[in-house]
């Protein structure tokens, strides 16, 4: 019995230790919890994620935010970086093209500003990340850097689930 006191002591002694070394030591940076992330991103990798097929994770990261984008604008005529990038525009909705609005349109630069960059993020997300992913037999991603990878998606997606669809009219 007093190996097992003994043993258990010294087991909440070097948890505390840790607990030191990690709050005085440690580099005080946020972590990143996957489970945050957009549930179109996170939701669609979890079982790639958890087998550690890191670079699958991130493909279909980028199919779920694409269909998911189609959904909500009705479209099938286009895809990812086309599709995002005309719904992002600034230029009013024509028939079969609806608008995504991130805010009401002002007139003001930052409205032309943050259309703009959403539909040139998602285009540079599609083009860098997405299209080397489907295209190339690369090695399997670095966990790290496929965490990277799906925040970007996730932020692209949490821009679509939010934006209002303006269709014409």
């Amino acid at each position: 019995m007093w190996r097992h006191r003994e043993a258990a002591h010294r087991a909440v002694a070097f948890l505390e230790a840790e607990q030191e070394l990690q709050e005085n030591l440690g580099s005080g940076a946020p972590q990143l919890d996957a489970a945050t992330l957009h549930p179109w991103v996170w939701g669609s990798v979890q079982g790639l994620w958890s087998s550690g097929h890191f670079r699958e994770a991130v493909g279909a990261a980028a199919r779920a935010v694409n269909v998911q984008s189609q959904a909500k604008l009705g479209r099938r005529d286009a895809s990812e970086a086309k599709l995002l990038s005309d719904a992002f525009s600034t230029n009013q909705p024509a028939p079969g093209h609806p608008r995504l609005r991130l805010s009401e349109n002002d007139g003001s630069d930052t409205f032309r500003n943050r259309h703009d960059g959403a539909g040139n993020f998602a285009r540079g997300v599609y083009s860098a990340i997405r299209n080397p992913i489907a295209h190339e037999e690369d090695e399997e991603l670095e966990e790290n850097e496929a965490l990277e990878q799906l925040a970007a998606f996730s932020i692209l997606a949490r821009w679509v689930d939010t934006a209002a669809v303006e269709n014409a009219r």
